[in-house]
């Protein structure tokens, strides 16, 4: 590694210092203690040495009893943030960031089947579509919503298309009951705008729900408040809450 590069890992890699149980075993949880930041910049920094260092701090944190959906939430979420924060600060470039953050979202394909299984529900009647918007860099919190939902019984279709055309033809693919839209630039604001009101129309699904969130739900949802869709800036767990009461017949199924 370059100099230069070394200078931009964060301290403990710079020193070429372990990570993994042993790190992670320094800290005892109590109940649902939160995971705490210390703990988050080790998995960050875990993310930039290997995947398999990655996965040991997670390996580390089950054996302290968290469950796989404290880790999403607690530890993966908030680091994917750190490790953009840190890129925004230069302590990471382009590439060392892209890795990273390529290995924080494979946790979630590897640990995937698990946390299906974490606690299963019985099979819901609706199908949803996930979306990014088109030509999006990053997918991985799309990703981790749609394994919520699954979790929570419904079937779920992601998609990732590249550019307008595709995203159209996803859209338009099949019957669906729900579509989301990860928002996480400004880019097709004006896009989507015009696009989502024809899309609703055309749809065979007079009653369709759409929602949008994303990134630009948090930092700027005044932003998307001219789509034709629900704003929902709330976590995995509350989303997919929120859009199952609001199905037809979730009430009933409730009981």
């Amino acid at each position: 590694m370059a100099e230069g590069s070394r200078h931009a890992l964060p301290e403990a890699l710079r020193q070429g210092a372990p990570v993994g149980p042993r790190l992670v075993g320094r800290t005892s949880f109590t109940g649902k203690s939160a995971i705490d930041l210390a703990q988050i910049q080790i998995l960050a920094q875990a993310c930039l040495q290997g995947l398999d260092a990655a996965r040991q701090v997670v390996f580390g944190w089950q054996r302290q009893g968290q469950s796989l959906e404290d880790i999403y939430m607690q530890g993966i979420t908030p680091c994917a943030r750190l490790l953009g924060d840190w890129w925004c600060a230069d302590r990471l470039d382009f590439a060392m960031t892209t890795i990273a953050s390529a290995h924080l979202q494979q946790l979630l394909h590897d640990f995937s089947s698990e946390f299906l299984q974490e606690t299963p529900t019985q099979r819901q009647p609706w199908s949803l579509l996930l979306l990014t918007e088109p030509g999006a860099q990053h997918s991985m919190g799309l990703f981790m919503l749609s394994e919520f939902f699954k979790r929570a019984g419904w079937l779920v279709t992601v998609g990732v298309p590249q550019d307008v055309t595709e995203f159209k033809r996803l859209f338009q693919s099949d019957w669906f009951d729900a579509v989301g839209i990860s928002v996480s630039s400004d880019r097709h604001l004006d896009t989507l705008a015009a696009l989502l009101p024809k899309l609703r129309e055309g749809s065979d699904n007079l009653g369709l729900h759409v929602f949008v969130g994303g990134p630009m739900a948090f930092v700027a949802p005044e932003r998307l408040h001219g789509l034709a869709a629900e704003v929902l800036a709330e976590d995995a767990p509350a989303t997919v809450a929120r859009i199952t009461q609001a199905m037809p017949g979730a009430a009933a199924r409730s009981r």
